[in-house]
């Protein structure tokens, strides 16, 4: 077990200091010895340790109260105390005052590490969450998760209402919408923030290690298994638990997913004895959970079970006018602080892309084009297209559109009535937004959807351009 990080080793006996320094050396941690409380704390305030290693027992202040100052000067620094067999009371104790775990004396060599190996884990993973609810801070209310479309708003206000409880999710949509995205943006704006978020996708993982890397397992319980691992569900209690693409989970797994989801326990790998857990479960998936249940692939109980809130986000190109905004983040975000910005006609181009790959494609392009091209501005000829994007960009462009309306002589009053009623389909029908795009008075808008009404009735219900030969 090769490790990093800087332990601190507390304790009166010398061989043991010693031996412990020495321990941790060889196993590729940096190592520190104190003989006393006292020793400890100036070390503390000296260095940043990754970890504490106290005796509880020691001349002049205990190794509890150690654990009370230094958790003053570090709150976020694990530390585990060793306390001698038949000194359990100590640390009950010590637990209770938030050391994150105990030894008993005498101990084997591998208990230290293997505990030591926890606290690191959980370190990586608090800061991670501090990572990411900074991250969520700095931008806007829903962090990273950026949308003005009707869609997206209607997922913005979902999310307002759903994130304080512990129901649990299921979000759908295609690859590279942003499902983890959502499911990271529920977790941190609900009253579990500053519990842990862990996402595991289930297809990356084989079937046969993801029940132990989700329930943990214990030691000896198959070949290879020289320690007992606390499995995802214990390492995110009071959190989330966010499964991705939870369509390619097999069935005998499926199965004690649904037990976990209905008696809020678990059972390791190999034990006798279950486990209570408090978990939110996030799942998402870019299947059709119902075909795959027609298909007797997917559980029907646990899809009812995990479909409890459900969420859908559409693909990028049902939703325009979410375009602007993304491209204009990610340029931001890739531009490394330097002045960057896409012309209006470069942002045009991008909106008339269908986006098969969604934000994360979208996002490729301009991470690209940033690194491509010199110019401050990016222009339309800078976006690195695929021949396929090229050609849908250049089918829809304001050009070929004008240029197809002039030759099937549409009228002017035609060509506008079109175009309104593809900004009212991009708006989901909402006549505000639709004004604001359109730049005229919401009155005006309603008044023309009126004449147009009494054109259609007094030419007997058939309008004069079909709709759908004039949609782009």
């Amino acid at each position: 077990m090769e490790q990093t990080g800087c332990v601190l080793v507390v304790d009166d006996d010398s061989a043991m200091r010693e031996m412990l320094v020495s321990l941790l050396e060889d196993h590729g941690f940096q190592a520190r010895a104190a003989a006393s409380a006292e020793e400890a704390v100036e070390k503390v305030r000296e260095t940043e340790f990754d970890a504490v290693v106290s005796d509880i027992r020691m001349p002049g202040k205990t190794g509890l109260e150690l654990l009370g100052e230094l958790r003053e000067i570090r709150a976020e620094m694990p530390i585990i105390l060793m306390t001698a067999f038949g000194s359990i009371d100590s640390a009950v104790d010590a637990m209770r005052a938030g050391a994150f775990d105990y030894i008993t004396k005498p101990f084997k060599r591998d208990e230290v590490l293997v505990v030591l190996e926890r606290a690191f884990e959980r370190r990586a993973l608090e800061e991670e969450n501090r990572r990411l609810r900074r991250a969520v801070d700095q931008t806007s209310s829903f962090g990273d998760l950026i949308g003005t479309s009707p869609a997206m708003r209607e997922i913005f206000a979902l999310i307002r209402k759903i994130a304080e409880n512990r129901s649990s999710v299921l979000i759908t949509g295609e690859s590279g919408t942003g499902k983890e995205l959502v499911a990271r943006t529920i977790h941190f704006s609900g009253s579990r923030r500053d519990a842990p978020f862990i996402p595991i996708n289930c297809t990356a993982i084989p079937e046969g290690l993801l029940e132990s890397e989700l329930f943990g397992h214990m030691r000896g319980a198959f070949t290879g298994a020289i320690a007992s691992k606390r499995g995802l569900f214990e390492k995110a209690n009071g959190g989330t638990l966010f499964l991705d693409e939870i369509g390619d989970m097999g069935l005998g797994l499926q199965g004690k997913l649904l037990r976990v989801l209905q008696d809020r326990e678990i059972r390791p790998v190999g034990s006798t004895q279950s486990v209570r857990v408090d978990v939110r479960i996030i799942a998402a998936t870019n299947k059709d959970l119902r075909a795959e249940m027609e298909a007797s692939r997917f559980r029907r109980d646990l899809f009812y079970r995990l479909n409890v809130i459900p969420i859908h986000i559409p693909p990028l190109r049902e939703r325009p006018d979410d375009v602007p905004t993304l491209a204009e983040f990610y340029v931001r975000k890739h531009a490394g602080g330097a002045r960057r910005a896409l012309t209006p006609e470069a942002i045009g181009r991008l909106q008339h892309c269908r986006w098969e790959g969604n934000a994360r494609e979208l996002e490729n392009v301009i991470e690209r084009a940033l690194a491509l091209s010199e110019n401050v501005e990016i222009r339309p000829e800078d976006l690195p297209l695929g021949a396929e994007e090229e050609a849908e960009a250049a089918e829809r462009s304001p050009e070929n559109l004008t240029h197809a309306a002039a030759h099937r002589r549409m009228s002017l009053e035609q060509l506008c009535d079109l175009y309104i009623d593809e900004i009212l389909q991009m708006t989901g029908g909402n006549k505000v937004q639709a004004a604001r795009i359109l730049g005229i008075n919401r009155r005006t808008l309603y008044r023309r959807g009126e004449r147009k009404e009494g054109r259609v009735r007094s030419a007997g219900g058939a309008s004069a351009i079909p709709h759908s030969e004039g949609r782009t």
